[in-house]
């Protein structure tokens, strides 16, 4: 009885074992910090991406400078999450022009959601975003989103800081809290983990309003409620930054593949908004934004109805191992 048990299942999965291999497609994103809710979303992905045929691998990075080179020259990675300021970024303040090259074939898959810029600094020392003329200023690390934003802020506004400290926003609050710069940038969706752990009332800190008109021209108004933080009774008006999922100009399967993923994303939105980071809530995958085309492989898909869009399941079961039990059972 064995036998007549085991040849079966033998068979079965070398039936069944390829073809559910055949259908899985490899796809790579590429995020932000493990800490950060880039890297949230990419879990959130991989979690969709595997209940519908995708073997979506998450990689962590250092910032959008490096998700534009990654999806343009890291094997198995078309997919990237970026702030959607980086084509400008590209356009008018880097002088890399292989990254200007690679930057005119990155596209957008779809906008995700906004990403408020967070001026911290000393109470009583700035009370606008252009008093931070003359003054040491903490942008990020080099490369960083928070980089990215910071250096076009300045570049838009002409406003021109005595120094840009480029160090990360661990260090720059502890540096800000010390007295040895004026002020830190951090752009990211509130609240900040940073700001809501690491500042309290009686270090003496507030948000700084940025409502220069150069700067609002590009950048959407947007307002941190009272009360985000502790320590910040006011609303504070503010910029922000949409953060977007790209991807570079690939054509025959990686092309498709991309569609295809993208088609599952948008058919699964309400699973997104449910079980999701909760900036998914925020999300609208039809925003336009300015400076910025859909790649043509997305647009293609997203036309046709869904071959399989299945948001993921608690406890759904493997296929293979459902029909080895119901020969079990018989």
């Amino acid at each position: 009885m064995l036998t007549s048990l085991v040849l079966p299942l033998v068979t079965l999965l070398l039936v069944l074992g390829p073809i559910s291999a055949a259908r899985a497609a490899d796809l790579g994103v590429i995020t932000g910090s493990e800490k950060g809710t880039y890297y949230q979303f990419g879990l959130n992905l991989q979690a969709l991406g595997k209940a519908n045929g995708f073997n979506v691998t998450v990689h962590p990075s250092k910032g959008s400078v490096e998700n534009v080179y990654a999806v343009y020259q890291r094997p198995g990675v078309p997919l990237g999450i970026v702030q959607a300021d980086v084509l400008a970024f590209v356009a008018r303040v880097q002088t890399d022009q292989t990254l200007k090259r690679i930057a005119k074939k990155i596209k957008l898959v779809y906008p995700l959601y906004n990403e408020e810029i967070h001026l911290l600094a000393r109470k009583g020392v700035i009370g606008s975003f252009d008093d931070l003329a003359d003054k040491r200023v903490a942008i990020g690390r080099e490369g960083s989103g928070t980089y990215l934003t910071t250096r076009l802020l300045f570049k838009l506004s002409e406003v021109a800081p005595r120094e840009m400290v480029n160090i990360d926003t661990d260090e720059a609050l502890a540096a800000l809290k010390a007295g040895k710069i004026d002020a830190m940038f951090f752009v990211a969706g509130h609240p900040v983990r940073l700001l809501s752990e690491g500042v309290t009332a009686a270090d003496e800190l507030a948000l700084v309003p940025i409502t220069n008109k150069d700067i609002t021209e590009f950048y959407p108004r947007v307002t941190i409620p009272a009360g985000v933080y502790g320590w910040q009774p006011q609303p504070v008006d503010t910029v922000a930054v949409k953060a977007v999922l790209v991807s570079f100009d690939f054509r025959r399967n990686d092309c498709d593949n991309v569609g295809k993923f993208a088609q599952v994303v948008s058919s699964n939105m309400a699973w997104l908004t449910r079980n999701g980071h909760q900036k998914w809530k925020s999300v609208d995958l039809d925003a336009q934004l300015k400076g910025w085309e859909q790649y043509d492989c997305v647009r293609k898909y997203a036309q046709k109805a869904p071959a399989r869009a299945a948001a993921p399941k608690s406890g759904e079961l493997n296929p293979v191992m459902d029909a080895i039990r119901e020969m079990l059972r018989d």
